[in-house]
């Protein structure tokens, strides 16, 4: 059985002062095949499917479709504030590389 992905206190809390719960929608982590590394991650606000995984916390949702599923087991979805810029980002266990921005990886 495979690990579900996790999401950190503060994913939640950006999501929490962004309003997208308030606009009926949920961040949604999805793997698509592209990008330099093979994968990449997209990431966006949507509305969640019937079919979508949903992960709760502080009133928000972080949603990831059965597809991406398998790609993202065990991975953490974290916000991070850096001199580049404010992201959402995937520490993901089973990405073997990824490029230098973090957003395709390999497997």
């Amino acid at each position: 059985m495979q690990l579900p992905p996790r999401v950190t206190p503060r994913a939640f809390a950006r999501l929490a002062e962004i309003g997208a719960a308030d606009q009926g929608q949920a961040l949604r982590v999805a793997v698509e095949g592209g990008g330099c590394s093979g994968f990449q991650y997209e990431i966006k606000l949507d509305q969640p499917a019937s079919d979508d995984l949903v992960l709760e916390g502080e009133g928000e949702r972080v949603v990831v479709d059965s597809v991406s599923l398998p790609f993202l087991a065990g991975a953490t979805i974290d916000f991070t504030e850096e001199l580049i810029g404010a992201r959402f980002v995937i520490e993901n266990p089973n990405a073997s590389s990824s490029c230098g921005c973090g957003i395709s990886f390999s497997m």
